[in-house]
């Protein structure tokens, strides 16, 4: 067995060790964290900053984001959710969340034939732009070094690997079960600016 190997092999044994955690929370515990990370969001300086907000629509035991989505769109700010096609995300605008349809997965995403989200193009590439935009990550671990393990298909890492203005402006957000002393990482895993649990 190759050290990458290895890695992966510990990688999958915490996987299922997080998401064992994760699952047995109650639906009181769902209903607490989710108005504790909607109330923290909501107030946070990157949030009132942001004019796009790129998110996701949590799925199974995630925290449910399903609020700070319609806080988005009635701020007027642009959101954009994940879609799934083949072995890339594509983020796509969203201006209703009664558009979004199961996915990959069973997760919710954006229709077919909504607007794409560019990075070039959208976010430009100055400080000053790069201020306007906000990316919230979904993840199974995090450690309060803000390493991030994802759900192993790296979807998040290829889409963040040549997006370093993006990245400077990430949250990921997890209940507190998922805090670990060390995630596991390769060089390819990208870490989040920012990390909340609740």
């Amino acid at each position: 067995m190759t050290e990458q190997d290895d890695l992966r092999s510990v990688k999958k044994t915490l996987r299922r060790e997080i998401l064992a955690k994760r699952d047995a929370l109650s639906i009181q515990q769902q209903e607490a964290a989710k108005k504790e990370i909607t109330k923290k969001m909501l107030e946070h300086s990157w949030y009132r900053e942001a004019e796009m907000v790129l998110a996701f629509a949590g799925y199974g035991s995630e925290l449910r984001t399903d609020q700070i989505l319609a806080e988005v769109l009635q701020a007027g700010k642009m959101l954009f959710l994940p879609k799934i096609v083949g072995d890339e995300m594509i983020f796509y605008r969203v201006k209703n969340l009664r558009e979004l349809q199961v996915g990959y997965k069973g997760i919710r995403e954006p229709q077919d034939g909504s607007e794409p989200f560019v990075y070039g193009r959208t976010v430009g590439a100055s400080d000053a732009i790069n201020e306007k935009i906000l990316m919230l990550m979904p993840g199974v671990a995090f450690d309060m070094e803000r390493r991030r393990m994802g759900y192993g298909k790296g979807f998040y890492d290829r889409f963040l690997a040549d997006k370093p203005l993006l990245v400077s402006r990430t949250i990921g957000i997890a209940h507190a079960c998922q805090l670990v002393e060390k995630v596991p990482c390769e060089e390819t895993d990208i870490r989040p600016a920012h990390v909340i649990y609740v």
